[in-house]
């Protein structure tokens, strides 16, 4: 029987930890009820187990039980973000800020907005992934309404001075949104003192079950109300209508238990093996280009491009691995990352690029036979390709 492949893909998603099927396992059965159902036992034991994980979830995040709006995922919160937070402040403005390096699930929402007739300015970035809150603060007009920043790029691992944005937009009376799906379990995260309105996460992405996330309200005066995206019974404060997944809330707040518990180490460890894979590549390949921030970046993920190289035929090579070439929700496009791209990565060195985005079962043993691999493939495809001047 073939060994399955080295998984390092964990930003595209994870395995469902033991301890989180184990803590959803009475939802299915025991705790069966609808949590909507407000008239027998099976009903409130179901809301219970709810407002447990609500209560959980925002005091893992520095946020507030009322706060914490159950989605079916990242995408469904910053939609519910962007266009639920621009929609009804509309008589006071159409402008939203934004920045290139976004997720599809920012960009998109912003772009439908766009066709609605909202303006949207998309920030640049620079070499490494940034952007600053001075261009941010040139970016506000009068008429702008909401600003959309990730904490941390899901493909090249960037931080985003958030807090300072978040502040320059408070000063100046503009809605913040943040994309976290990527930093929370990951980076220490406290949404009072980040001081963004609007804050998405998913559970996928710390090993909790796929299907459910949240949107995070901060709380403030006057509170803060947005347009929900579909209607339909009115759940969640009226914000998100639909029957709760009771199970993934539930393993959610276990997953985020489990991923802050260990954080510090965890980070410590994962920085530790990235640095480890890039050295071992970096000393036997020339031509390897390092992508996004040395310092303000995920512990977990390494960006490299390789020159001389098609990207193709680099990943189909790489049958031992499970590595993508950028977001999961993007990588089946042919055309290069937009994130690549944004920092200035030439077409064809963006197209040779990989992402290696490690996680919790991940050994050194593993990392060294990545890196083995890594190295065999590309130096047999750079052997005789007019791609490659050695």
């Amino acid at each position: 029987m073939a060994r399955p492949p080295i998984y390092m893909d964990h930003n595209a998603t994870t395995p469902v930890d033991p301890r989180v099927v184990e803590a959803m396992l009475p939802a299915f059965g025991e705790h069966f009820g609808n949590a909507a159902s407000k008239t027998h036992p099976y009903g409130w034991a179901a809301a219970k187990l709810v407002e447990r994980a609500r209560e959980s979830i925002a005091a893992g995040l520095g946020a507030h039980p009322e706060g914490v709006i159950f989605t079916s995922g990242a995408t469904e919160a910053n939609n519910l973000a962007i266009k639920g937070g621009a929609w009804p402040l509309r008589a006071r403005g159409d402008h939203i800020v934004t920045v290139a390096t976004e997720h599809k699930a920012v960009l998109d929402p912003c772009e439908r907005l766009a066709q609605e007739g909202f303006s949207v300015t998309v920030l640049p970035v620079d070499r490494q992934g940034r952007v600053t809150p001075e261009q941010v603060a040139l970016a506000l007009e009068p008429r702008t309404v909401l600003v959309s920043v990730m904490l941390a790029n899901n493909e090249i691992g960037t931080l985003q001075p958030v807090d300072e944005i978040a502040r320059i937009c408070r000063q100046r009376g503009v809605l913040v949104h943040c994309d976290a799906t990527q930093a929370v379990g990951k980076v220490p995260i406290d949404l009072d003192a980040l001081g963004v309105d609007l804050l998405s996460c998913s559970a996928h992405k710390l090993y909790g079950p796929k299907g459910v996330g949240a949107l995070l309200i901060r709380q403030r005066m006057p509170r803060l109300r947005l347009a929900p995206l579909f209607d339909g019974g009115g759940h969640e404060q009226g914000m998100r209508s639909g029957t709760l997944n009771v199970p993934g809330i539930v393993g959610f707040a276990k997953a985020l238990e489990l991923a802050l518990a260990d954080l510090t180490e965890e980070s410590a460890r994962l920085a530790a093996l990235r640095d480890r894979l890039r050295d071992a590549i970096t000393a036997r390949l020339p031509g390897v280009i390092e992508n996004g921030h040395p310092t303000e970046r995920l512990a977990n993920t390494l960006n490299l491009s390789f020159e001389g190289v098609d990207g193709a035929a680099l990943l189909v090579g790489l049958r031992e691995v499970a590595v993508s070439s950028g977001s999961a929700c993007t990588s089946a496009e042919a055309k290069p990352s937009h994130v690549l791209a944004a920092i200035g990565r030439p077409k064809a060195l963006a197209a040779a690029s990989v992402r290696f985005s490690l996680g919790r079962r991940n050994t050194v043993e593993e990392v060294d036979a990545v890196a083995d691999a890594v190295v065999r493939e590309v130096k047999r495809l750079r052997s005789g390709s007019p791609l490659w001047k050695s």
